[in-house]
């Protein structure tokens, strides 16, 4: 933990948190065409305490994507009174300090006089609140108004408490400012999300209610009972500099994937089975050779989702001609694995940058204000880029596996592409087509964004981190990935039941039935495609393939 948390702080915090959170995980994949649906919108029952100490990634989910409301305590607004103090004792000092009476960036030179240093912070955050295109998804602005707050709520950044207030107030009644999807080079910070968060706070600039209807955020706030702020000294500077919004999306990401990387061991097992491969490999003793911790984790889910199978017991005797499974198949723990690895280093990055109060300048623990650069978004853009490598690389080998459905020479005695009568019907060849495209699209995604820099503010930030585009891709890459594996349940669920009658697993045929729940009809004659692949997706993407399995396996590493 960072030390913004005295002792005292940290003791409580580790005493509240096991009772906080019910869940690793919460929620499905996210996609930049639509708002997904929450897995586990109740995880927490009970308010997020904002400034008690670190938040946690699942907090940042629940608040982000599952609508948790937030509390502060009252040790958190005493630290901002007092912050705030220091500030005050400094608008009258005869020596410049920047964001109090100065300009910003490359304008950092001139002397603002006091009467004008109000309308020096609602021009910072009117003229920083240059966002186009698309708008960014609710729970990401949620995420990044909690982040925001969070760093308020420290005592580091010398705003009133009424700033934190009205974030904490627009945050428990659902009032989404609208943040579009280009404006921030991620240094310093995500200015231009945040400046729009900070404009709605004023009063100005369009918002979203709880039910999605659009309208101004004087209307939205006056409804709600939320007085607009009128910003003094600093507090302009305050509400956009930080890496909220890259950090927002990487909590959700990691939360995500964790689920999503079961879900591949939970495909590679339907896969292996239904390609009557052998389980063997995933021994526990041959990846303990090997100690990397993702990998044996991903073999031993594999062996639990691929335990008591009658398809499998078949072909396990002296005479099966098998010798090695294909890499796809084999190796799957070694490629998943190693992406558990990175997944959980990224939550490590998270977990310290959860903990850190970013603002430039900022008031330190002694009382000084000092510029900085902890703003600049390295860090975090890295781990984001990382994380879209290895989406791609998941995705990559289960488009593989899919592919070996298909093709008479490899499936091990099922129909071409798994079609009813081949020639006549095509059965699943244009599904691994949509495979293809997607990882295709996927590897596109995973060239990184933070190694490209464009200087801005006449060369005053010469060097920027690009950590929001990292950012916006990877959530792209998230989409993608539960599409290709939502394609690879059905396409092995497809193959699992002709191989009838021989039985599946009880893990596997717990997917079976819940495809079928959904209006899967199984295999067959040529039918609309498209839709069947949709229910797929919705249940992987809510986490249902996950509990069904769990439900006979118990929980999956």
């Amino acid at each position: 933990m960072s030390q913004i948390w005295d002792r005292e702080e940290k003791e409580a915090l580790a005493q509240a948190d096991a009772p906080r959170c019910n869940s690793a995980m919460t929620g499905s994949p996210s996609s930049t065409a639509s708002e997904p649906a929450a897995a586990n919108p109740t995880a927490y029952e009970r308010a997020v305490a904002v400034g008690a100490g670190p938040l946690t990634i699942d907090e940042v989910v629940a608040v982000a994507r599952g609508n948790a409301s937030v509390t502060i305590p009252e040790a958190a607004w005493e630290r901002v009174a007092a912050s705030r103090a220091i500030i005050d004792g400094l608008a009258d000092d005869v020596e410049p300090h920047y964001g109090v009476s100065t300009g910003f960036g490359a304008l950092a030179t001139r002397h603002i006089p006091v009467e004008m240093r109000a309308q020096l912070q609602r021009s910072l955050v009117r003229s920083h609140a240059a966002g186009s295109g698309p708008e960014v998804e609710r729970e990401v602005v949620r995420a990044t108004m909690l982040l925001r707050l969070a760093t308020l709520a420290t005592g580091r950044t010398g705003v009133r408490p009424e700033i934190a207030r009205t974030y904490a107030a627009m945050l428990n009644a659902g009032i989404t400012p609208v943040v579009h999807e280009y404006g921030s080079l991620g240094c310093s910070g995500d200015l231009a999300p945040l400046a729009h968060c900070a404009l709605a706070a004023m009063g100005e600039g369009p918002v979203r209610l709880p039910d999605g209807t659009l309208t101004d955020a004087a209307t939205a706030l006056a409804e709600h009972g939320i007085p607009a702020v009128v910003l003094a000294e600093k507090e302009g500077l305050a509400l956009i500099n930080g890496t909220d919004g890259m950090l927002g999306m990487l909590c959700l990401a990691i939360a995500d994937l964790r689920t999503l990387l079961r879900t591949a061991d939970i495909a590679t097992a339907m896969s292996v089975e239904g390609l009557l491969g052998t389980d063997h490999v995933f021994a526990a003793d041959l990846h303990a050779l090997r100690p990397q911790p993702g990998q044996s984790l991903s073999a031993a889910n594999i062996r639990k989702v691929m335990a008591d199978s009658p398809i499998r017991n078949s072909h396990d005797t002296d005479d099966c001609p098998r010798v090695q499974d294909a890499y796809s198949l084999r190796c799957a723990p070694q490629v998943t694995g190693a992406a558990r690895d990175t997944v959980d280093h990224a939550a490590r990055v998270a977990g310290w940058e959860l903990a850190a109060a970013i603002d430039n300048p900022v008031v330190t623990l002694d009382g000084r204000v000092e510029s900085n650069g902890n703003f600049h978004g390295a860090p975090v853009a890295h781990v984001l880029d990382f994380l879209a490598i290895i989406a791609a690389d998941v995705a990559s080998m289960s488009e593989r596996r899919t592919d070996r459905f298909l093709d008479k020479a490899r499936n091990n005695g099922l129909p071409p592409f798994l079609a009813d009568d081949p020639g006549v019907d095509s059965g699943h060849m244009i599904a691994q087509y949509t495979q293809a495209a997607i990882v295709s699209e996927l590897k596109r995604l995973a060239a990184p964004a933070s190694v490209d820099s464009i200087p801005s503010s006449a060369m005053q930030e010469d060097h920027v981190s690009m950590g929001w585009s990292a950012a916006r891709k990877l959530r792209r890459s998230v989409d993608g990935l539960t599409r290709v594996l939502a394609i690879e349940v059905l396409t092995a669920a497809r193959g699992i039941e002709l191989r009838v009658p021989l039985q599946p697993a009880p893990a596997t045929g717990a997917v079976l039935a819940t495809l079928r729940e959904a209006g899967w009809q199984g295999p067959g004659p040529d039918r609309f495609l498209a839709p069947e692949i949709e229910y797929a997706v919705r249940l992987v993407a809510s986490s249902a393939v996950l509990r069904a399995v769990e439900a006979v396996t118990g929980p999956l590493a």
